[in-house]
Order: structure tokens, then sequence, then C-alpha cells
């Protein structure tokens, strides 16, 4: 990890990334929600898996109106996590080839209205 800040146009904070390790994945985990997929995203975990792309489809996504989403699994009461997240290491299995919406996080267009909700989920705020 990095030992610099990650800053985006628009938004009021920056990203510590060396703080991931510290966190026990909360960015991974929590209430039951979509982790979308394209088709790039497809490719390269699959690709990443040694897996054909029609049986990572089967074993791995659902779809959800004309999107796809990761499978999850339920760790807890009102606790998923996404399917790839490795609950020993508490950190993603699939990082270097995450999907874009991992890799985004934590600058999401609905943190610029509500800063508060992120600072809450994640200590690499700052």
């Amino acid at each position: 990890m990095s030992d610099t800040f990650m800053s985006k146009q628009g938004y009021g904070y920056c990203f510590d990334p060396s703080k991931c390790a510290t966190c026990g994945g909360k960015c991974c985990r929590g209430e039951s929600g979509y982790i979308w997929v394209k088709h790039e995203d497809i490719e390269a975990i699959s690709k990443f898996l040694a897996m054909e792309i029609e049986d990572f489809a089967i074993m791995h996504i659902k779809k959800v109106g004309h999107r796809y989403s990761l499978n999850e699994k339920k760790l807890g009461e009102n606790d998923y996590a996404c399917i790839f997240f490795d609950e020993e290491k508490e950190q993603c299995g699939i990082y270097e080839v995450r999907p874009m919406q991992c890799r985004t996080f934590p600058f999401w267009e609905q943190f610029k209205k509500n800063e508060q909700e992120v600072r809450d989920e994640c200590p690499g705020i700052v």
C-alpha cells in the first residue's frame, strides 16, 4: 500500500490506502446489497480464477434486472459479504481484479452528500 493519500475532485476528504489492513474489510461486508460487475470485470475475474466465463457466471453471479452482481454470503445477522471476501484474512480474495465498484471506493457519488457515512465505515478517510 502507498503512504500517500488519494483524493478526487468534488470530494471533501482524502483516502489513506495504508489503513485498509486495519478495518477487517468493512467496505466488503455489511447489509445485503449488490456488487455490480460488467463484462470486463467478469472476464478479468474468471481469468484470474482460471475458470471459463460460463462456469464463473453460473457459480458467482446473479442477474438483477439488466445488470449483474456478484453473489454474496451471509456471515451473521445483517452481515453479508462479497462471495470473494476472505473471512480468515479479512480482505478481498480477488483484489488484483476486483470490480470497478470496489476499485472506486470510497469515492462514490452517494458519499459526496453524506460524508459521515463513509467516515463511519472507513478508517482510511482523512
